[in-house]
């Protein structure tokens, strides 16, 4: 078996947050009297951590430092009691993890999501999973695509390149693998789908948990 090592994004590729991140911004934007939006459109805002997804869900409003620093401020305080609320495994993600761990494949997180919330997602929606590691948006590292945290994560766990295999649903998660010089997979059930997947670049996506197993098996 050529991989050692899985790394996996996690919103929109282990765990469906959409609902409770749409929540916990909408919330932000209706005590700063601005505009909510439906569920739904937070598929294209999510992806490139905390800021970027306010940024979008503020618009033009965003421009106001003051203003979105209210808005972060509310989302996190919401957030931080309410994330594990409506969000949910996708079908087959417990199975196929525990496959992995009966094959003795390593298995890590990797989510530009702050990091403090990682774990408390991990351990309510997999807690009979132990994962190596489990990292969220750290201050010493920039967000993906950059490589940085990526290659971080494969220095301390004793992992080349070649040995790595990278899982996740956007165009974010194509480029941090391109970027960092591992494998890429892409799961088409989360947030932007298979076509923005290949778009990007992306050498395969599966459909099914099950299809990730079997694309290990046979590398």
């Amino acid at each position: 078996m050529k991989y050692k090592l899985v790394v996996f994004d996690l919103d929109g590729t282990l765990v469906n947050s959409l609902e409770d991140l749409a929540i916990a911004v909408n919330y932000g934007l209706k005590k700063a009297n601005l505009p909510l939006h439906d569920v739904e459109k937070y598929k294209t805002f999510v992806g490139n951590g905390r800021d970027k997804l306010i940024e979008r869900a503020m618009g033009e409003a965003s421009k106001n430092r003051a203003l979105k620093e209210q808005v972060r401020a509310s989302f996190d305080s919401y957030y931080a009691k309410h994330c594990n609320d409506n969000t949910a495994s996708y079908p087959g993600c417990f199975e196929m993890l525990k496959r992995l761990s009966e094959q003795n494949v390593m298995t890590a997180v990797l989510s530009n999501k702050p990091d403090e919330f990682v774990d408390e997602i991990l351990s309510k929606i997999y807690p009979n999973h132990s994962f190596t590691l489990a990292w969220g948006r750290k201050p010493e590292y920039k967000e993906k695509p950059n490589p940085e945290s990526l290659r971080a994560m494969l220095e301390e766990l004793g992992v080349s390149a070649e040995e790595c295999l990278y899982i996740g649903d956007s165009d974010v998660d194509v480029f941090t693998a391109q970027n960092a010089g591992v494998d890429m997979l892409g799961v088409e059930w989360g947030f932007r789908g298979r076509e923005e997947l290949i778009s990007a670049g992306a050498p395969k996506v599966v459909s099914t948990a099950a299809e990730i197993v079997e694309y290990i098996n046979e590398h």
